[in-house]
Formats: structure tokens, sequence, C-alpha cells
């Protein structure tokens, strides 16, 4: 039953296609993370979602979209050199899967306000292409649980994220 459930939402999110494939088309790279974010949600049932650009010179991460402009505006950078987090997302490519307050508390600075926003999962995926870290996906739920799914759906999310930072270098 769980399965036909999962399924189903994920086919109900596949028939709203339409407004991702007009992101990519378009020449907004913001417009393309918030249609990723959109996209995602009947899928992971987040509720804060960013987008982080890597400066491979710093080993920072800016921000360049937030689903919570508020708590997480847009322009706000994190410095990983040195961190494993970064060595493990930004450096190595690799998915970083959270669960828990004290896996957040372990991995993020700012774990205060993540716990504060009720988040008690996160998926972290590095946007990649060829062999180029491009940023981050960062997908962070209220539940403390991910499933195998909601990683491939977050990996997923990643791929359609590419084109949002092309448009980047295009400017």
């Amino acid at each position: 039953m769980t399965q036909m459930l999962e399924l189903e939402t994920a086919a109900s999110s596949l028939l709203d296609i339409d407004a991702l494939a007009d992101a990519c088309a378009g020449q907004d790279p913001t417009a393309l993370f918030g249609a990723v974010d959109r996209y995602l949600q009947p899928l992971l049932g987040h509720t804060l979602c960013t987008v982080n650009r890597f400066d491979a010179e710093r080993i920072a991460v800016v921000r360049l979209y937030s689903s919570d402009p508020k708590s997480y505006p847009p322009g706000g950078s994190k410095e990983k050199k040195g961190m494993p987090w970064g060595r493990h997302v930004l450096l190595e490519r690799k998915v970083y899967v959270g669960e828990g307050e004290t896996a957040i508390r372990e991995s993020f600075d700012d774990h205060a306000a993540i716990v504060a926003l009720g988040l008690k999962s996160v998926i972290n995926v590095p946007v990649v292409l060829g062999d180029v870290c491009l940023g981050t996906l960062n997908l962070l739920m209220p539940a403390e649980h991910v499933s195998p799914a909601m990683v491939a759906s977050a990996r997923l999310g990643a791929l359609l994220a590419v084109p949002g930072f092309l448009g980047l270098k295009a400017r």
C-alpha cells in the first residue's frame, strides 16, 4: 500500500512537468531553482530548499536561491574549507544525508537555526557537470528519516538544476 501511494505521488509530480520545462527553457536561474523546489516538494515534503554556488577558490558556498529568504537569504555564504561536509559534498561530489538533530548539529554551524525551524533531516546533493562541482541543492525536512526514494528524487533535482548554473555562467 505504501509503495503504491509513493508511486501515485511520484506520478502526480511528473504530471506537473510543464512548469519545470518552462523554467528550464527560460533565462532566469532563480526561476528554475524555484521550479525544481516546487517539483520536489510533493516527493520529499521538505520545508526548506536552498541552492548554493560553489566557490572552489575559497572552498565556500554562496546562496543563490532560498525557499525561506527571511531565514536563509540569497547572497549568504559559508566557508567550508577543512570541514568534513565540504570535503564530502563539494570536493568528493558525494550526496550527504543527515538524519536527526545530532547529524545536523555535527555537520552545520547554523544547526540552532535549522532545528528552530523544526527541521530534522537534510539531503545535500552536489550539482555536478562533467567532473566539476558547480554547487549544491539542499533540501531540509521536518521528518527525521530519509528514504532511498527521497535521495533519488533529490539527485534528480540536482540534475534539473544544472541549466540554472549554466545560465549564471552565460551572464
